[in-house]
């Protein structure tokens, strides 16, 4: 309100003088109270994660250092031999027992012929030992029958020397012809001798002589069989430089193969983090080929005997002067569930993100693993070629047996 006196002027004047100290006190009190929210809010957030880590996270190892692992089963042949044929190509699934590689089979069939043909005739001659036991046998009783006749024929004539009735000359060759009927006896007992030590305690099938020939068969039959180069297990091919027309020889890689239905995952965690980590502890994974809505699960099984560099091609020298401190990682080896891996297969060399449970320390120690007292890998497709070669050796024994008993 103006006095009548004042300039209407003057008074606008003065009110915004009057006004103009609060203006600051409002926007202090503004920032105040920003900052006061966002000190409450920093503080909720804090406390949150320290609960959520107290309940949670503080049980859990994780690392994305980690990558999946598994087999790679190298395919060589046992014999050497010219590439014929190759049944598959990189990529491609072969089931196990599936011929892979053809070799030339020419040489190992001349020379699995050549062993059945001695097979065969060891057979005729040992079963011609036996026959010959009962020739010898029998020449042995006339021997036997000689030599009594000689006897009587020399007792006789001793009774009659003295009538006069044989000559002393007769008496002498009666002498003679007893002499010569007991040493052709003991010829005939010392042949019979001979021949049984070839054929005592054993039969034609395990005469050695027949074992020896049978052997040799079947190595000629399983060198014939390996010329068919035969999938070990089950997977995918990988690593083919095998070609066709190759001179390969024993032992030489040719293609491999990589069974994806038992992979496992090697992370490396680092050697601050293993502490509470127990052989049988729940994992989870997640890999980039599929996104972390896709959930791997698996188990903790063991612990690497060091670390990375200490298998490192060039390990580090620690010992050389020059040392900076640095954490290192140990790979613990996690199992991986097959149904997961049939669902969602992976390959080898993918990286994945895990998550280790170890709320749960009560476990076997990573360090105290037992040793295994069972074959980790086995593969059954060789034993087929050995039980077919035995088959065929049996075949040729008896028909050659049968055979020279029949006539």
């Amino acid at each position: 309100m103006t006095t009548p006196n004042q300039n209407p002027q003057e008074a606008s004047a003065g009110s915004a003088a009057a006004a103009a100290p609060a203006q600051p006190v409002a926007v202090n009190g503004k920032r105040r109270s920003l900052l006061i929210g966002v000190t409450i809010a920093l503080i909720i957030v804090l406390l949150a994660y320290g609960i959520w880590w107290f309940i949670y996270a503080r049980h859990y190892e994780t690392t994305d250092d980690a990558y999946v692992g598994g087999n790679v089963v190298q395919v060589t042949p046992q014999v050497g031999g010219t590439v014929l044929a190759i049944n598959t190509d990189d990529t491609e699934l072969v089931q196990v027992g599936k011929p892979l590689v053809e070799l030339d089979k020419a040489d190992a069939k001349v020379a699995l012929d050549q062993a059945e043909a001695q097979l065969a005739q060891t057979v005729r001659q040992v079963r011609t030992l036996f026959v010959n036991n009962n020739t010898l046998t029998s020449a042995v009783t006339a021997r036997s029958a000689e030599l009594e006749r000689a006897r009587a024929d020399l007792a006789r004539r001793q009774q009659l020397i003295s009538t006069g009735a044989v000559s002393k000359e007769e008496l002498d060759h009666a002498k003679v012809a007893v002499q010569s009927a007991e040493a052709a006896l003991q010829s005939a007992r010392e042949q019979l001798s001979s021949n049984k030590v070839l054929t005592d305690r054993t039969t034609v099938e395990l005469h050695p002589n027949v074992l020896n020939a049978a052997a040799q068969v079947r190595n000629a039959y399983i060198n014939l069989a390996r010329t068919s180069l035969l999938a070990p297990t089950t997977g995918y091919v990988a690593k083919r430089s095998v070609q066709v027309g190759q001179r390969v020889a024993a032992g030489t890689p040719l293609l491999s193969i990589v069974p994806l239905n038992a992979l496992w995952v090697d992370a490396n965690f680092k050697e601050v983090q293993i502490k509470n980590m127990r052989i049988g502890q729940p994992v989870t994974l997640d890999s980039d080929v599929y996104g972390s809505k896709i959930e791997y699960h698996g188990t903790v099984v063991g612990l690497a005997a060091g670390s990375g560099s200490a298998f490192a091609l060039l390990p580090a020298q620690n010992a050389s002067g020059n040392w900076i401190k640095i954490v290192q990682r140990i790979p613990v080896r996690i199992s991986l569930d097959p149904k997961d891996l049939e669902t969602h297969p992976l390959r080898i060399g993918v990286s994945m993100n895990v998550s280790v449970d170890v709320a749960k320390t009560e476990g076997t120690s990573l360090t105290a693993g037992t040793a295994r007292t069972t074959p980790a890998y086995t593969t059954d497709v060789f034993d087929k070629s050995g039980q077919e070669a035995d088959a065929r050796i049996a075949s040729i024994i008896a028909a050659n047996n049968n055979a020279a008993a029949a006539h």
